[in-house]
């Protein structure tokens, strides 16, 4: 597996774009509902990588198996944290370490960058929960009704934090 962070999404477009569809159709709560029309996907990544914004991609054999992004705090009083957003993996390289990867590239740059704490969330009832404990990230709190679900139903989301400097 490599782990590649991309300064532009043009040469990915198309890739990037069936992996974002294919993890809101398997029920990934990233801020998409399904079905996500290919225009909108393509649109998305487009402009997904900004000044304070880094993307990473894991590849397998050459094919984009997942990706993270690295949202750096722009505030002030904030430039000591960043945000881990949009973690997706492909549902043919689930539980192969892909996420986990991911995460580990992401933390990598965020120290490289100065920062010292990051925060994320994710729906309660996901599994990357799981994920995100098992590397020490702490339950910061829960929002109930956070996220709409497909059906309608309004889920909870859960925060979590990781102090780097504790690591």
């Amino acid at each position: 597996m490599e782990i590649e962070e991309l300064k532009s999404t043009d040469e990915h477009l198309e890739e990037l774009s069936d992996l974002l569809i294919q993890v809101v159709e398997e029920g990934a709560s990233i801020g998409f509902l399904p079905p996500v029309e290919r225009a909108e996907a393509i649109c998305y990544w487009r402009h997904a990588v900004q000044s304070d914004v880094m993307l990473f991609v894991a590849k397998i054999d050459g094919q984009i198996a997942g990706s993270i992004q690295l949202q750096l705090c722009s505030k002030q009083n904030g430039n000591h944290r960043a945000e881990i957003a949009k973690l997706m993996t492909d549902p043919a390289y689930r539980r192969k370490g892909v996420g986990r990867a991911l995460m580990q590239r992401a933390e990598a740059r965020a120290k490289q960058e100065g920062r010292t704490l990051i925060v994320l969330d994710t729906r309660e009832s996901d599994p990357s929960n799981d994920l995100y404990r098992s590397i020490g990230y702490q339950q910061a709190g829960r929002i109930p009704g956070y996220a709409k679900s497909s059906s309608g139903d309004l889920q909870a989301t859960v925060i979590y934090y990781k102090n780097l400097l504790e690591v």
